[in-house]
């Protein structure tokens, strides 16, 4: 597989760069530091994220691996988060044994789908929660009953931008 690490001035194959990890560049370690922050992941995760989303190609995890300086276990690690959030997806790549990891056409609208599925999770506790409590002092149902506003608004809100997003994606 031809491999091509990004650099600032755009991406260049391993020969013509003497760095053997792509992960120190500025923009991917501003992917770490921000997205990382933003979604409560690691930095390695924001570097991962940032690596598949430039690479114009997929990439296995032993070149996950060597373009970030990562454990094989942090990358995988990594690689399953970043699936679970519904941004990346493992591949078959023609001529090549290990799965290969991409970017998803659909990452954004896929993120969005994961918010909304753990906030219905979260509305379907405080639905749950808010029965169970019908007994206790006043308090703590004013708080459940908070909790199920809350996350009822949530899931409302979540699903039309969610539709939103996606017509206008499809636009």
């Amino acid at each position: 597989m031809n491999i091509h690490f990004f650099r600032a001035g755009g991406w260049v194959s391993p020969a013509a760069d003497n760095s053997s990890a792509m992960g120190d560049g500025p923009l991917i370690e501003d992917f770490g530091q921000r997205i990382g922050r933003a979604m409560g992941w690691p930095p390695m995760a924001g570097r991962l994220a940032g690596v598949l989303m430039l690479s114009p190609t997929p990439m296995t995890l032993s070149e996950l691996q060597a373009a970030l300086g990562a454990s094989k276990g942090s990358a995988s690690e990594m690689t399953r988060l970043l699936i679970t959030n519904g941004t990346v997806e493992r591949v078959k790549v023609p001529g090549v044994r290990q799965a290969g990891y991409v970017w998803r056409d659909d990452a954004w609208s896929s993120c969005l789908q994961h918010q909304l599925d753990q906030t219905e999770q979260l509305l379907e506790l405080a639905q749950a929660a808010q029965e169970q409590g019908m007994c206790m002092p006043e308090t703590q149902r004013a708080r459940l009953r908070d909790m199920h506003t809350y996350y009822d608004f949530m899931v409302r809100h979540l699903r039309r931008l969610l539709d939103e997003y996606q017509r206008l994606h499809a636009g």
